[in-house]
């Protein structure tokens, strides 16, 4: 799939110009989003694709255009949903979300789908904690220590999951793949899986992933169409979930948020854009068509 051109209909129009998805089903996905607005779903990732990567995850804020841009938006279509590793209330928090004008009706889906925060009642729902994330969040300092893996990563608690980050390793890329194996006989003795991302193991419950979660939502909502933008390896089965809707005759739009680290994602989306920065030109462009 590879590069991705843009254009517009309307040169001499100051709005942003929707790219052009390279795939027939991402210009159908595109055309049926433009054609019937009011009966799309707009699914995002929030790390690295509503907010910028960076080196210290509690660090991470919505990208400064976001807020107003799903505002923009927001109204406009059947329905806008975050989904995310993170657990929801921490997404709603970084991201800014709460309370704003244009965003009643936004759903923060954590935690892979596990929680859902919900605009309009202000409140998370989630289920019992997975007892073996309360065993590996007690074995896995020591753990780290015995395989002699502590230099250069660090731990960092999600409330229903827990992950081991490298990108501050000397060779984050090695490190990563060094304590892939072991990580993931750690969660399976522990009855989790392991979710990689940019350079971060994630040990968490199984049974939730994005591509079910954003299924779920679509279903619930009844869009008949759907565009979904995400950054990491976590993102595939979201993908997968839209490549199942358009075999149902719901067309969709795959956009990766540009990324060297991911290959995986570029070389499956029917566009690509340039990281966050890419990510708000687009939902501009898309904000302005649609009025």
């Amino acid at each position: 799939m590879g590069i991705h051109t843009t254009d517009s209909t309307d040169p001499d129009n100051q709005m942003d110009p929707l790219p052009t998805p390279v795939t027939q089903a991402g210009r159908d996905g595109l055309r049926a989003l433009l054609t019937r607005p009011r009966s799309a779903v707009i699914g995002l990732d929030f790390d690295g694709t509503l907010a910028p990567i960076v080196v210290d995850p509690d660090q991470a804020r919505a990208h400064p255009e976001a807020v107003p841009v799903l505002a923009a938006l927001a109204p406009k279509v059947a329905a806008v949903a975050v989904v995310t590793g993170r657990p929801a209330g921490v997404a709603v928090r970084y991201g800014g979300f709460a309370g704003v004008p244009g965003l009643e009706h936004l759903v923060v889906l954590g935690h892979y789908g596990a929680e859902r925060w919900d605009a309009v009642t202000g409140t998370v729902s989630a289920p019992a904690p997975h007892p073996g994330v309360t065993a590996v969040r007690a074995e896995l300092p020591g753990f780290l220590d015995h395989i002699g893996a502590w230099h250069g990563t660090w731990i960092e608690e999600k409330g229903r999951a827990v992950a081991v980050h490298t990108r501050r390793a000397d060779d984050p890329q090695a490190a990563f793949e060094a304590l892939r194996g072991p990580l993931t006989d750690l969660a399976a003795r522990n009855g989790l899986i392991v979710e990689p991302g940019r350079m971060v193991l994630e040990l968490r419950p199984p049974g939730m992933d994005k591509g079910v979660a954003l299924l779920e939502y679509v279903r619930e909502t009844g869009a008949e169409s759907v565009l979904y933008a995400g950054d990491d390896l976590g993102d595939l089965p979201a993908f997968a979930a839209v490549d199942k809707l358009r075999s149902d005759g719901v067309p969709g739009l795959l956009v990766c948020s540009g990324s060297a680290e991911v290959t995986e994602l570029a070389e499956r989306a029917d566009l690509v854009v340039n990281g966050p920065e890419g990510v708000m030109a687009l939902l501009r462009g898309l904000a302005a068509a649609l009025d």
